[in-house]
């Protein structure tokens, strides 16, 4: 773990936005973003969801409020401090949707959660990532030269953040895109036993990074259903389909909320 890293463990804080809050609402929904995401990505999001649903979008280091904060380079130390940050914000029961970096890191989070004996998520939306156990046969980008790193990110993930087409603006974001790539590439998945709570797999039809079958490999980390769904798209799939999958969030929450068993479905 870098040191810089364990030392802003202790001090890490607001780490929530919730763009409506709703002190009525009995399930809230915490979107975790992908590598260089911000949290308006799902900004708007509660427009499309349930009146039961409070919406709030995570916050990590280097962007939005806490865009003065350096980022983690260290996934170990990423986790412990989401662990610290957002052990005191539940209230009611919490599902979890990380897309790309956001779906390791939601479920490394469910798993901290139970190592620490504390209310974990009542369910895991994973979205644009293959199960943790799957290795990434291609080589780490983190440290390559700029235009080696821009070149690789646009040929790995398709059409990636308008900024990357600017000179300034590359200059300005690449230290944070480098910085959560590095906490990508320092995960190493460990076995433990299945998560209690279902998950459901989300992901695009035309991505060349992870396919149907790598979100297939899911399955094996939940002891409750697991669901599969993929839309039309690439790997930035829900910038375009926004409205199918909010669709899709909301059956499934609103499932959640009623007691109603979980369905498969593929």
């Amino acid at each position: 773990m870098d040191r810089k890293d364990e030392m802003r463990i202790a001090t890490t804080e607001d780490w929530l936005f919730c763009p409506e809050p709703n002190p009525t609402a009995k399930l809230r929904l915490a979107c975790f973003p992908y590598a260089g995401g911000r949290s308006s990505v799902f900004s708007d999001w509660h427009r499309y969801l349930p009146p039961e649903i409070e919406l709030c979008c995570v916050q990590l280091p280097g962007r939005d409020a806490k865009r003065f904060d350096p980022p983690f380079t260290h996934f170990a130390s990423l986790i412990s401090a989401l662990a610290q940050g957002l052990r005191a914000t539940s209230g009611i029961p919490v599902a979890f949707f990380g897309h790309s970096m956001g779906a390791l890191i939601i479920f490394e989070l469910a798993r901290e959660f139970r190592r620490q004996r504390l209310p974990g998520p009542v369910h895991l939306f994973v979205s644009g990532h293959r199960g943790p156990q799957c290795s990434d046969p291609e080589e780490p980008i983190h440290n390559l030269p700029d235009g080696q790193f821009v070149h690789e990110l646009q040929r790995r993930y398709g059409e990636t953040e308008d900024f990357l087409q600017s000179p300034e603006l590359v200059e300005l974001f690449l230290p944070l895109l480098r910085a959560d790539f590095s906490v990508c590439e320092t995960y190493r998945y460990r076995w433990e036993e299945p998560l209690d709570c279902p998950i459901s797999a989300f992901g695009g039809s035309q991505d060349r990074k992870v396919t149907r079958h790598h979100l297939l490999t899911w399955r094996m980390h939940t002891r409750g259903p697991f669901n599969l769904r993929i839309f039309p798209g690439d790997h930035f799939y829900l910038r375009n389909t926004k409205v199918p999958l909010l669709q899709a969030l909301s059956r499934q929450l609103t499932q959640i909320i009623r007691g109603v068993p979980h369905k498969h479905a593929d």
